[in-house]
C-alpha cells in the first residue's frame, strides 16, 4: 500500500510541477498579448490621424470626385 501512495504521491507532484509551468506560460502570454493589445491601439489611432489628413490634402487640391 505504501509503494501505491509513493507512485500517486510521485505522479501528483508531477502534475503540480507541469500545472505551475501551464500557469507561467499563461502570464508571459497574457502579458505579451496586452503589449500587442497596446501596439496596436496606438498604431490605429496613428492610422486615423493619417487618415484625416489625407482626406484634408485630397480636400484641398480637389482630388476627391462628388458622390
Amino acid at each position: 500500500m505504501a509503494d501505491t501512495e509513493n507512485m500517486i504521491v510521485h505522479w501528483m507532484r508531477k502534475i503540480d510541477e507541469k500545472l505551475d509551468r501551464i500557469g507561467e506560460d499563461v502570464r508571459e502570454l497574457k502579458t505579451r498579448t496586452g503589449l500587442l493589445e497596446q501596439q496596436y491601439a496606438s498604431l490605429s489611432s496613428r492610422i486615423d490621424r493619417i487618415e484625416l489628413r489625407l482626406d484634408r490634402i485630397e480636400d484641398r487640391l480637389g482630388l476627391v470626385e462628388a458622390g
